[in-house]
């Protein structure tokens, strides 16, 4: 049965946890630590032996976090899969990470600049290890039909919230005439929204299940994880090789997914000297539309199903960078193209998530969700560093654009070769009508 309260406080904790990826990461945090370190160090960060450069302290911070994670978020993914702690342990990285940044308000210069840095370390290892709970609770909630309308849900959820607290907080920012203070209420609103909205769904109608795997009388915690993580590798490639194509796919179209957001606003200033104000207007739009994205390819998905509906969006992907390449020339095409990638972002990502979930076993959802996380953010860097060469040896930003179009290629042409519906079976699940 559909437990509908049970579904609608699951797809709330992505609304909870949008507003850290919205204000924190993309608007506000790395441009503050760098205008600090500029202002007030001597424009170099002095850490230890290192002498950090402003723009390079956020990266080093979100770069030390991943490893953090590609560490850690296996091990607690076994630990949730064996156990019955996959809620409170989503509770307690919501909690640890919102109250990390709430702290981050408090950030304003000389040794607080140290401290900032390593509250978002703490603040976004625990946003990928609550995630990965999240995100293994979605063979939880329904049956396989069911689940690409409920992880449209809970994208489109996310979208929203955090487009509507970075609107909130952008025009507190015309409000106030002290921009620094601004910054930082803007920063700790982020930790407030997470952890208000996380106490009043997610911990209230989330529901305990039992496991079906017991801890070995003669193991203990951390040797039983370490054993279990080995064993869903061997499993899946062993067992489960389709489920891991389907992965290696995911991983290497969703690296150009997050490198076209990522380089989108480089592109627009370089190309058309669109100012800060214009771009915080286009992220706003596409928090929205992206929200509507979402739900309106999970009707198309409906009727040929969520692979080819992604398949779809990733032509649309690679159409949108050839677009920019040759008759991207104004402003005004920009929004409209922004528009675009709204749409196919949103429905890319939900439908991407919900077919891995009916290919992975019910027992070990949470390590499995683990790899797709820490794979998603360990290879994150190589599109970026594909734009940065490219750029490096044509010098033209809209030139780096079409290498791009590999990342979506080669996600297409791997997918085309996965059998969905063998994947979904040899895990042990049903197998909707259409895959």
């Amino acid at each position: 049965m559909v437990n509908k309260r049970e579904i609608t406080g699951w797809a709330m904790y992505d609304w909870a946890n949008s507003a850290f990826s919205t204000t924190v990461v993309t608007a506000f945090l790395g441009p503050y630590l760098a205008a600090l370190i500029a202002a007030r160090m001597g424009s170099i960060l002095p850490v230890g032996p290192f002498q950090i450069e402003p723009e390079a302290f956020y990266p080093f911070c979100v770069t030390f976090s991943v490893i953090l994670q590609v560490i850690f978020l296996p091990l607690l993914g076994a630990l949730a899969d064996f156990t019955n702690l996959k809620k409170r342990l989503l509770l307690a990285f919501a909690t640890i990470g919102s109250t990390a940044t709430i702290f981050l308000g408090l950030v304003s210069g000389g040794d607080w600049v140290v401290v900032g840095g390593l509250l978002f370390i703490l603040a976004n290892f625990s946003f990928g290890a609550a995630m990965v709970f999240y995100n293994a609770y979605l063979p939880d909630l329904a049956h396989p039909e069911e689940q690409d309308r409920i992880s449209a849900m809970g994208f489109a959820y996310g979208y929203v919230g955090g487009g509507l607290l970075l609107a909130l907080n952008l025009a507190l920012l015309q409000l106030l005439t002290d921009t620094a203070v601004a910054v930082r209420l803007s920063l700790a609103s982020a930790g407030v929204w997470w952890l208000l909205f996380t106490w009043l769904y997610p911990r209230r109608r989330l529901v305990v299940r039992d496991t079906a795997v017991a801890l070995p009388p003669d193991a203990n915690f951390l040797t039983h994880s370490i054993r279990q993580f080995a064993h869903t590798l061997r499993d899946m490639f062993r067992h489960h090789p389709r489920t891991l194509q389907f992965l290696i796919a995911y991983l290497i179209y969703n690296d150009g997914i997050m490198t076209v957001n990522t380089v989108a606003a480089i592109f627009a200033a370089a190309e058309f000297g669109m100012g800060p104000e214009q771009l915080v207007g286009v992220i706003l739009m596409i928090q929205f539309v992206a929200a509507l994205g979402a739900i309106g390819f999970n009707q198309i998905a409906g009727r040929i199903g969520a692979k080819w509906t992604v398949i779809i969006t990733l032509l649309g992907w690679t159409g949108l960078l050839v677009y920019a390449f040759g008759w991207l020339t104004t402003p005004a095409q920009v929004w409209a193209w922004a528009a675009v990638e709204a749409l196919v972002l949103g429905s890319s990502q939900s439908l991407s998530r919900s077919m891995f979930a009916k290919m992975v076993p019910a027992n070990q959802a949470s390590a499995y969700f683990s790899l797709y996380e820490i794979s998603e953010r360990g290879t994150s860097w190589i599109g970026p560093l594909v734009f940065a060469l490219s750029v490096q040896m044509t010098g033209s930003a809209r030139a780096a654009l079409l290498p791009l179009t590999a990342f979506f290629v080669i996600g297409i042409l791997i997918l085309l070769t996965t059998d969905v519906r063998r994947a979904i079976i040899e895990a042990g699940n049903e197998a909707p009508p259409l895959v």
